[in-house]
């Protein structure tokens, strides 16, 4: 009899997408968080902005460790230690910030907040690959991967768009240490119930063969590093609009609103980003990503037009409606290019990409925000969303044309290393 399930909620269990989801949100919290937090207590938005550059730069440095860690070890070790790590750190920052310590102190924190980071979202990206190989039926492999990788990006735009809003909610009603302890407990909570979760041991491959993982410098072909410059052009776009929308938001009496505005671009995102499983394979991964990132730059050529609020709305709803599917094809191509066994690691080079272009845009546009005022600001998502459109263009020059209709290869999961049989 075959154990193959019906269904990829049936195979990971109904508990699994919930716990997965709330787990990523810590994630997306941090680098606004800690701004947040930064500017009040030291009184600084440019000390804020470089404190944030520096979780940024904790989460790639050390992001890609952790994946390579998990892909070794198994995602179980990893996430739990990580998570206790993570919440530490977070504490530690809600404590520093207010403390007589020099800034250096308070900068050293600050990477530790990033490098510590539960990578929840690869994670779950990598455990759903790897059991739809093994317990989704081959005929129903391709498109349940397209849904899944799907799903996943709206989740990531769900968390991205909410993180900063619940920031900015608990930030405003209670103190501003009370988003970073937020996340602290979150992260205890949801983040040891993902690490903990029966997928783990699932994903891990129980009772098949080990497979030795690829070498190392299959990480760096040009393929898969084109992928890791779209996605870094996405956070880039991810952090300039948040802050370039904040001046926006401030210029018209409202800077408190600037996440719920914000919020606005979630909306398309997240429908297109969920519809793009209904895609036909005509409309090959390296076409969808030109031809939506395109969408996501003519969108923010039209920022420095808008003179109202609605305006501003419209456009952010236009710009959504690229970013979304672009993300899912980057996620897909990452997933397809992952070389064997380093499928954790490949996600969380993705993910951590994702956070250090969101912290990097963050400061320099909060520094000519502050200089040079909103327009000056507006520039920065053009020149991000114009980083996606380059990298689009890599990606369609490296991607191989397979004979017929569609221009890539079918998606489908990659062997990973079963070694880690205590994940």
């Amino acid at each position: 009899m075959s154990d193959h399930a019906p269904s990829l909620v049936r195979a990971t269990g109904p508990s699994y997408f919930p716990i997965a989801l709330v787990a990523r949100l810590p994630y997306a919290m941090m680098v606004v968080g800690v701004l947040t937090l930064v500017v009040a207590g030291r009184d600084s938005l440019a000390f804020g902005g470089l404190n944030s550059a520096l979780v940024g730069l904790g989460a790639a440095c050390v992001g890609p460790l952790l994946g390579a860690a998990a892909d070794r070890y198994g995602q179980r070790r990893v996430l739990l230690a990580s998570g206790v790590a993570s919440a530490s750190a977070l504490a530690l920052m809600a404590w520093v910030v207010y403390s007589p310590l020099p800034g250096v102190a308070v900068l050293a924190v600050a990477f530790l907040v990033g490098a510590s980071a539960p990578q929840i979202a690869p994670m779950s990206r990598s455990r759903l690959v790897q059991i739809i190989g093994s317990k989704i039926a081959p005929g129903r492999r391709s498109r349940t991967f397209d849904a899944t990788m799907a799903y996943e990006s709206a989740a990531d735009e769900i968390v991205f768009i909410v993180g900063p809003f619940v920031v900015g909610i608990l930030g405003t009603t209670l103190d501003p240490w009370a988003p970073v302890a937020g996340a602290a407990v979150l992260t205890l909570v949801f983040v040891s119930a993902f690490a903990l979760h029966p997928s783990a041991a699932l994903a891990a491959g129980h009772g098949e063969q080990a497979i030795v993982p690829a070498p190392v410098r299959e990480l760096t072909r040009p393929a898969l590093l084109a992928v890791v410059a779209g996605i870094f052009g996405v956070g880039l776009f991810f952090g300039s609009m948040l802050t370039s929308l904040t001046s926006f938001m401030a210029d018209h009496g409202s800077a408190a609103s600037a996440g719920l505005v914000y919020g606005v671009m979630g909306i398309g995102s997240a429908s297109l980003a969920l519809g793009v499983a209904l895609f036909p394979s005509s409309f090959s991964l390296r076409a969808r990503w030109l031809v939506f990132a395109l969408t996501m730059l003519a969108g923010a050529l039209l920022l420095p037009l808008a003179s109202s609020v609605l305006g501003m709305c419209l456009v952010l709803l236009v710009i959504g409606c690229g970013i979304g599917p672009t993300m899912v094809t980057q996620y897909s191509l990452g997933a397809v290019r992952s070389p064997i066994g380093r499928s954790a690691t490949v996600m969380t080079i993705l993910g951590s990409a994702v956070i250090v272009g969101q912290s990097t845009a963050s400061a320099v546009t909060g520094g000519l925000a502050d200089r040079f005022g909103t327009d000056a600001a507006l520039v920065v998502p053009i020149v991000a969303a114009a980083v996606v459109v380059l990298a689009g263009v890599a990606n369609w020059v490296l991607s191989p044309v397979e004979p017929g209709p569609a221009a890539d290869p079918a998606p489908a999961p990659r062997p990973v290393a079963t070694a880690a049989s205590g994940a």
